[in-house]
């Protein structure tokens, strides 16, 4: 009895003259009305493939495993599902809703990234079709035709001695002829020429280099394409579940901000009834009001996450009478635990990834281009040959005119040329190296990135597995400093914090959710596996990609030859000690 009469005379002691009751404060209702599941939008993003072609996707991407228990079944995914209006500050009505694998498909058919790398591969085929069109036949018909005044034509040097002049020896007196002082010329004022000539490239070793070059050009960007592709992927997933998570935080925030308006009337209650002072009711004042300002930015980061996946996936600002968002999610931040094998990984993804087999496509057409240099050493030959038809001198009828085959071969061969041909060696010979240089650091780049997710993803595995234990200890803290308070064995303090405790535990829960989902999407492109492709654009894959040429494993160098010793491989040692 002494105890209890302790606490009460320390906890609920009566207002001193100084702390004189005022006018109670008025409290700024923030909380979230209740909530009615209405029904949502039932517009499903649908994506026909255009003539662009299609890109398959894993059967499991949109897949919610039951492999472990997800937040789907937690109250927190349920109400943000049934989130409205006015607790995401802006509408939703009307529209589509995506699953993670329509989002992956839409961005394939829209995202000006992919589209792009789909024109640059066009691009390179007209290259192609350009330079092998130099090492064909070319023929096409030339014509001339020209008139000259007859004026132009007269012989103005000779006279005509036919005057019939006076008999016997009388000397005869020249009269001009016909025309301007002389004799008329006879030669036709037009005169025309018609040719039908065809030219063919008989040897040009540069050509031929060249031609080699554009194929490896084309492959290189079909597999910028490719990788294009895995990078969308990557990219759609992480800021698909970025849109998740930022959704559930605004139930954890609302929840938080709801605890702390509760709070702060049962202490203008108490206060009321005298029983505390009122530092409590200021205090849970401050405690309520730091909290909306990150209610209000966890739904601002929601809008700006929907507005970034609409961007990736290529979609349109909708205008109309009211400002809605252009798309919703519908999915879960499913845990699902992976087994990773680090070495099995990094040479998974030296041999599937795109990236490198982009870069050996640029070494072999460095090593063309080095042909093509040493081509201008070589001799050029060409040959043309067809039919010509010449307008006759006196008559510009075409039934006169002359007719006959021609045929020319020429030839070429620089013998001296004070080194250009050698300079242009040189500089492709280095651009050579530094291609090869490239990719040797390329694959080192593959290793970092497949070394690093798979670091990303035990770190977050690590903190799902430590957070999700927090969680249940959080909301028991929280339940007894409530019932600690009620009993007068606690203070308002201790529930403030196990509040703030229990906020921080639900939101690096499901920020560590959401740090695994997009670890894993990180690790599947690294590795090469974040799609299967089934090409249909309109053979868009070359047949030569799908050979040894373009085997990028570790046993093999930049131009695809077998690794030869460096002098740097490490030597393990093994050291046996005894003891004595």
């Amino acid at each position: 009895m002494t105890t209890f009469l302790i606490a009460l005379l320390a906890f609920g002691q009566t207002p001193t003259p100084t702390e004189t009751p005022s006018p109670t404060p008025m409290v700024i209702d923030t909380s979230t009305p209740a909530v009615t599941p209405t029904a949502t939008a039932t517009a499903t993003a649908t994506i026909t493939p255009n003539d662009v072609g299609t890109v398959s996707v894993p059967s499991n991407l949109g897949a919610s495993p039951s492999v472990s228990p997800s937040p789907s079944s937690t109250p927190i995914a349920i109400r943000a599902a049934g989130l409205g209006e006015s607790d995401l500050g802006v509408s939703e009505e009307g529209a589509p809703v995506f699953r993670i694998d329509q989002a992956v498909i839409t961005a394939l058919a829209r995202n000006p990234t992919v589209l792009d790398a789909l024109q640059e591969i066009r691009r390179t085929k007209g290259v192609i079709i350009e330079i092998r069109a130099q090492a064909l036949p070319q023929i096409g018909p030339s014509f001339t035709w020209g008139w000259t005044d007859p004026n132009l034509q007269q012989n103005g040097f000779g006279f005509t001695t036919f005057s019939g002049g006076s008999g016997g020896g009388g000397t005869p007196t020249p009269t001009p002829g016909p025309g301007i002082g002389g004799v008329k010329n006879l030669r036709s004022d037009i005169a025309y020429n018609v040719k039908v000539t065809g030219t063919q490239l008989i040897f040009n070793y540069s050509t031929f280099s060249s031609i080699r070059g554009t194929f490896f050009q084309r492959d290189s960007a079909y597999f910028a394409l490719r990788n294009t592709v895995d990078q969308t992927i990557a990219t759609v997933k992480t800021q698909f579940y970025q849109v998740i998570v930022n959704r559930e935080l605004i139930v954890v925030q609302e929840d938080s901000v709801s605890l702390l308006e509760s709070q702060l009337k049962d202490q203008q209650n108490r206060f009321e009834a005298g029983t505390v002072p009122r530092f409590n009711v200021l205090q849970a004042q401050v405690q309520l009001y730091n909290q909306i300002p990150q209610l209000i930015a966890a739904k601002n980061a929601y809008r700006i996450s929907v507005l970034t996946l609409a961007k990736t996936l290529g979609l349109d600002y909708t205008q109309g009478p009211r400002v809605r968002l252009p798309l919703r999610v519908s999915g879960d931040l499913n845990y699902v635990p992976r087994e990773i094998d680090l070495a099995a990984a990094i040479e998974e993804g030296k041999r599937a990834r795109p990236f490198l087999k982009e870069q050996r496509a640029n070494v072999l057409n460095a090593i063309a281009q080095v042909h093509v240099a040493i081509g201008s050493w070589l001799p050029n030959v060409n040959a043309t040959g067809g039919g010509e038809w010449l307008s006759s001198e006196f008559n510009s009828s075409f039934g006169d005119v002359s007719k006959g085959w021609l045929t020319t071969v020429t030839g070429s061969w620089p013998i001296w040329d004070s080194g250009m041909a050698w300079g242009k060696i040189k500089q492709q010979r280095a651009l050579l190296s530094e291609a090869e240089i490239t990719y040797d650091d390329d694959v080192r780049q593959v290793e970092l990135e497949i070394q690093t997710a798979a670091s990303n993803l035990a770190q977050n595995r690590e903190t799902v597995v430590a957070t999700e234990k927090n969680l249940e200890t959080a909301a028991e803290a929280l339940r007894l400093a409530k019932a600690r308070l009620d009993a007068g064995a606690g203070t308002q303090l201790d529930v403030l914090n196990a509040q703030v405790q229990q906020t921080t535990a639900q939101s690096t829960y499901l920020q560590a959710l959401f740090g695994y989902i997009a670890s894993l999407a990180e690790f599947d492109r690294a590795t090469g596996a974040a799609s299967t492709y089934s090409e249909s654009f309109d053979g868009i894959a070359p047949r030569a990609t799908k050979t040894k040429t373009y085997y990028t494993g570790s046993d093999v160098d930049a131009r695809g030859r077998p690794k030869r010793p460096t002098g740097f491989e490490p030597v393990t040692t093994t050291t046996t000690s005894t003891g004595k």
